[in-house]
């Protein structure tokens, strides 16, 4: 029998117990739906993953797509799978009716996207990203925007991408060269080359709208300069059909260690008399226009690398559970037979390490998906804009923390395998290589320090910090009133008061030194203000396990909830205290980075 996909049990538990998904239902916006429904796009979700994806799991990771100089060429499978999910209504799940989604929560839409993406990995992007790309147009576009571009996305016709990265400037967008040029007729002639643009190009759409940074001629250098415009691959007459092709030309593929099942591409726009684009929004405002799908896709990666490092752990448990080998070191009998390596107390070790890191960062995704629903749909204007201001300032977190331990649980699932691990006849060396590019994707684990650190701690005077470390207190409140959990309460409430010291150092410290030597150890102060929210995660999940115990429930769920107890007490033992080597790091200002020079390399 194969290994699970994921454990249901845990995502019922995180929709139904710890974020309590049913009452949203009383919402205008989701009162068409019940359990019922959530749950039958979950089952759907799964269906699809299972009888669709998962037969052609390791083929699209043993074969690339590949480019001839004319077309795209990639396994046959991948098309109708995508189009499954469409037909299946998962593509935009979430999405308005009458824009061809179900108005599911995003956190339901997420549990769904989860077993997808367990089963499909990096081939989900294409639809994804075409989500991400429509809310965007959706958001900031014109009604003539939404209806020429939004509706056809939505349907499956047109797919979407995000065009920023330049191959001279990289994360550095104030340095990038495309350029726009206005027409007479108020459109725009777009320049440039574009690389690593996620399913650039590919058969399986009819069109493709690219979402492109340019610079309009004149504009002011950095990247108040920006704007931002919608580039189609073909053309789309009036009457929504297509057009000749516009000149985006695929320059090549790229081919990564893992994800291989989506196309990366280099594109050249304007070979000849420029791309035709079309303006959103207002000329030197695209930057913060395209932060609407950036923070989405961002939100995304965290998702996909939690995802991948609990499909691994999955895969690793059922393998320790069914797999014999070696005696217990109180085992002085060699004729007695071998154990199942679960019992192997190093075996279980990885096993709750993983457990710990991998439910620890979907909880954090689960929470960041419901922030997204309460920011468009809690009750009242205060509630909105609160959760919008703390999911702002999460997101960093949210992309990072599980995109760097997500490969972590991936490392330890292979090595529970052993020599089995690193064989593609299993999957979890695949999972290791799939999740390795998310500390990579949508801006490097250094680029969200920085952005965590240097923009959104103290922005608009420290609101979204102080919003976290309100629920954060909150939760301790309530665990303080069991005596299974207060001791817990009270590590987590020191860990925050070592953060909140930590931030005020560092930040004081940016007014009497240099801020680059300043900032040296800023992903230290990402892992450690994402150790405190992950530890914040497990305590909101121990107060539900806590409380579930006391009503005597029956013994699959003793189990379950002890598990669950057992994983919050392993991060508070074992990974909780990293933090306080690294306030050390930081409080310190410890230069050791910033002092090494070129030359002594």
């Amino acid at each position: 029998m194969p290994a699970p996909l994921l454990n249901d049990r845990d995502i019922e538990f995180l929709l139904y117990e710890l974020f309590d998904v049913e009452s949203m239902t009383s919402r205008p916006r989701y009162a068409d739906h019940s359990r019922e429904t959530f749950d039958a796009s979950l089952q759907t979700a799964k269906t699809v993953a299972e009888k669709v994806f998962l037969p052609f799991r390791q083929k699209a990771d043993n074969n690339q797509p590949t480019f001839d100089g004319k077309k795209v060429h990639m396994i046959p499978e991948i098309k109708p799978a995508i189009d499954a999910v469409i037909e299946a209504g998962l593509a935009c799940s979430s999405a308005d009716y009458d824009r061809g989604g179900m108005q599911l929560p995003a956190i339901v839409s997420s549990a769904a996207g989860a077993y997808l993406s367990a089963a499909g990995g990096v081939a989900l992007g294409y639809t994804g990203l075409t989500n991400a790309n429509a809310n965007l147009i959706e958001a900031h576009g014109t009604p003539e925007q939404i209806e020429k571009w939004v509706l056809p996305m939505r349907e499956g016709r047109f797919a979407g991408t995000m065009a920023m990265t330049e191959p001279s400037a990289g994360s550095g967008l104030a340095d990038l060269t495309t350029t726009a040029v206005k027409d007479d007729d108020g459109n725009y002639r777009i320049t440039g080359n574009k690389i690593f643009i996620s399913g650039g190009d590919h058969e399986l759409n009819e069109n493709i709208v690219h979402l492109v940074l340019a610079r309009v001629k004149g504009a002011p250098k950095g990247v108040k300069g920006i704007s931002l415009f919608i580039v189609p691959k073909f053309l789309v007459s009036e009457d929504g059909s297509l057009g000749e092709r516009n000149e985006v030309a695929l320059a090549g593929l790229f081919h990564k260690m893992g994800g291989r099942a989506q196309t990366s591409t280099a594109l050249n726009f304007g070979e000849q008399d420029g791309a035709i684009g079309y303006l959103v929004g207002e000329e030197n405002k695209g930057l913060a226009y395209m932060f609407h799908m950036m923070n989405e896709a961002r939100v995304m990666v965290g998702s996909a690398a939690a995802f991948t490092a609990t499909a691994g752990y999955q895969y690793s448990l059922d393998y320790a559970k069914e797999r014999p080998q070696g005696r217990l070191l109180s085992e002085k009998d060699p004729n007695s037979p071998p154990v199942n390596i679960i019992e192997h107390p190093d075996v279980r070790r990885m096993l709750l390490t993983q457990k710990a890191y991998a439910e620890g960062a979907f909880a954090l995704c689960m929470y960041g998906s419901q922030l997204t629903d309460d920011e468009h749909t809690a009750e009242t204007e205060e509630a909105r804009k609160a959760a919008h201001t703390l999911l702002d300032f999460l997101t960093p977190i949210i992309k990072s923390w599980p995109s760097e331990y997500g490969p972590k649980a991936n490392y330890l699932a292979i090595q529970v395998l052993g020599g089995h691990g690193y064989i593609n006849e299993h999957p979890v060396e695949m999972f290791y290589r799939d999740n390795r590019l998310n500390p990579i994707h949508e801006g490097t684990t250094g680029v969200q320090s920085h952005d965590l650190l240097g923009r959104k701690v103290p922005m608009n005077n420290f609101a979204g910090y102080n919003a976290c470390i309100r629920e954060m207190e909150k939760t301790i409140e309530i665990a303080k009133q069991s005596s299974e959990l207060s001791g817990y309460a009270s590590e987590l409430a020191d860990a925050i008061g070592t953060l909140k010291k930590t931030t005020d150092t560092v930040l004081a410290a940016t007014q009497s030194m240099n801020i680059d030597a300043a900032f040296s150890n800023s992903v230290k102060y990402l892992d450690m203000f994402g150790h405190v929210v992950i530890a914040w995660m497990w305590l909101k999940q121990g107060i539900v396990a806590d409380n579930a115990l006391e009503n005597q429930p029956h013994e699959a769920d003793v189990q379950f909830y002890k598990g669950k107890l057992q994983a919050l007490q392993y991060f508070f033992r074992i990974e909780l205290p990293e933090i306080y080597h690294w306030s050390k790091i930081i409080s310190e200002l410890d230069t050791t980075n910033y002092d090494m020079q070129a030359e002594w390399f």
